[in-house]
């Protein structure tokens, strides 16, 4: 017996033990869709209006209908609402917006809502950290600019390169990966983006090198303004992250995991590594993402 929930649009909830998607649906056959992921935490979805923006720019790039954001956020409403009534706000819980092409000819677009138990690596992965290799993502920087069809930052469900660098990885004896561009830039983990602690900056690589916008590392760096952190955005290669006091993967749900190896060498412990990880709980926290 499942213990997920599935939701459509309409308020329906369906069985998620139950075939759903038709065999035709072209997020099954080619990938053709986008989604988001979310935190629920304490019994709310976690930066809801960042995600359906992303959701909304993601459809753009699709050229798939705009998704009505009203009519997500009440189904989001509605899934965590079934969720919190069976599992209570205790345990936290991954939220996944679907939105695809639909079915191969001409159907209607297909939306649908999960929600599930965080998976185990997250606890691990937060409070232990995450051993990390870098790995060439094998395009230049400037391939977003120059050939926007790769949809380099779309939130899609083409996720086939990403899943097949972690489990390189994970044979390798690392926990995730950093990808990096032709020229070595530092561009981003297959779920997660990178932020690199100096002091009292905060540093991540720049979208327009072909990376997703991260809805975590904006609401960090907005709070982290708010406070009187310094905050740039700029192009990192691997020894920067060498020299940094700490780098960290920061992502919907893992939020914000630190990196304690980057390829073999062993990144230090700082002193105040509670500070950004605190800085993360506070920012997903905020009312109005």
């Amino acid at each position: 017996m499942s213990d997920s929930i599935l939701l459509t649009l309409d308020g329906t909830q369906h069985d998620a033990d139950a075939p759903f998607l038709h065999a035709d649906d072209l997020a099954a056959v080619r990938g053709d869709g986008v989604f988001e992921t979310l935190l629920v935490r304490a019994g709310r979805a976690r930066g809801v209006r960042l995600h359906l923006e992303r959701l909304a720019r993601s459809a753009t790039a699709m050229e798939l209908p705009a998704p009505d954001p009203d009519e997500w956020r009440a189904a989001v409403e509605n899934a965590v609402k079934l969720w919190t009534a069976e599992h209570g706000t205790s345990d936290e819980a991954l939220l996944r917006l679907v939105y695809t092409r639909g079915r191969e000819h001409g159907y209607a677009p297909t939306a649908y809502l999960t929600v599930e138990r965080v998976p185990e690596r997250v606890a691990s992965a937060r409070a232990d950290g995450v051993s990390v290799v870098t790995l060439d993502r094998g395009f230049s920087i400037d391939l977003a600019a120059r050939a926007p069809w790769q949809l380099l930052g779309a939130k899609t469900l083409s996720y086939a390169t990403n899943m097949a660098a972690l489990r390189h990885a994970a044979s390798e004896g690392y926990d995730d990966v950093i990808f990096v561009s032709s020229e070595g830039a530092v561009l981003e983990g297959p779920r997660s983006t990178v932020v690199a602690v100096y002091g009292d900056s905060l540093v991540t690589p720049p979208t327009e090198i072909g990376i997703l916008a991260s809805t975590t590392a904006q609401a960090v760096f907005d709070l982290a303004d708010a406070e009187g952190w310094k905050t740039k955005v700029e192009i990192l290669r691997p020894e920067d992250l060498v020299a940094a006091d700490s780098v960290w993967l920061v992502s919907s749900v893992t939020l914000a995991a630190r990196v304690t190896h980057l390829n073999r060498y062993v990144m230090p412990v700082p002193a105040d590594a509670d500070r950004f990880s605190d800085l993360v709980d506070r920012a997903i926290a905020a009312e109005d993402n």
